[in-house]
């Protein structure tokens, strides 16, 4: 478990935690986005060796969540999403910064994720920078941080 102020990032432990983990996601990142009965809560690579499903809990409530796949000392972060009423509080921040914690503690040296063109700015404003290494599709950007 990582914690920082009221926060903390873990696994989800209970049926609780998981159904709140599969509701944000599906919500903001599916249903949102006009993704609707899509969505797959058994998808085979959400607990695959190396993948790490975490949700994040302020003051005991599951607000945000994300996968952390660790490769080669690489920590791609996958599905990340905070609560709809929820963001634009700090709590993405949050997220991201206990993820690089976690993706640090598992000898991890960067971080990437393929990130929504709308998120480009927050993400850059989190110390992320755009790969331009590899084309942009139009439904996701390639960004990376070096975890020093």
């Amino acid at each position: 478990m990582i914690e920082e102020s009221s926060h903390n990032l873990r696994r989800p432990c209970n049926d609780g935690e998981w159904r709140a983990y599969h509701a944000i996601r599906r919500e903001v990142l599916f249903e949102n986005r006009g993704c609707v009965d899509i969505y797959n809560e058994n998808h085979p690579d959400e607990l695959e060796n190396g993948n790490h499903p975490l949700i994040l809990v302020d003051g005991g409530v599951p607000i945000g969540v994300i996968r952390v796949d660790v490769r080669d000392q690489v920590a791609w972060f996958r599905r990340v999403a905070v609560r709809q009423d929820l963001q634009r509080a700090g709590h993405g921040k949050r997220l991201l910064d206990l993820a690089e914690t976690f993706a640090r503690k598992n000898n991890c040296s960067e971080a990437r994720s393929n990130v929504a063109a709308g998120a480009v700015g927050f993400y850059q404003r989190c110390g992320y920078s755009t790969d331009l290494s590899t084309a942009a599709d139009a439904q996701s950007i390639l960004m990376f941080k070096r975890l020093v």
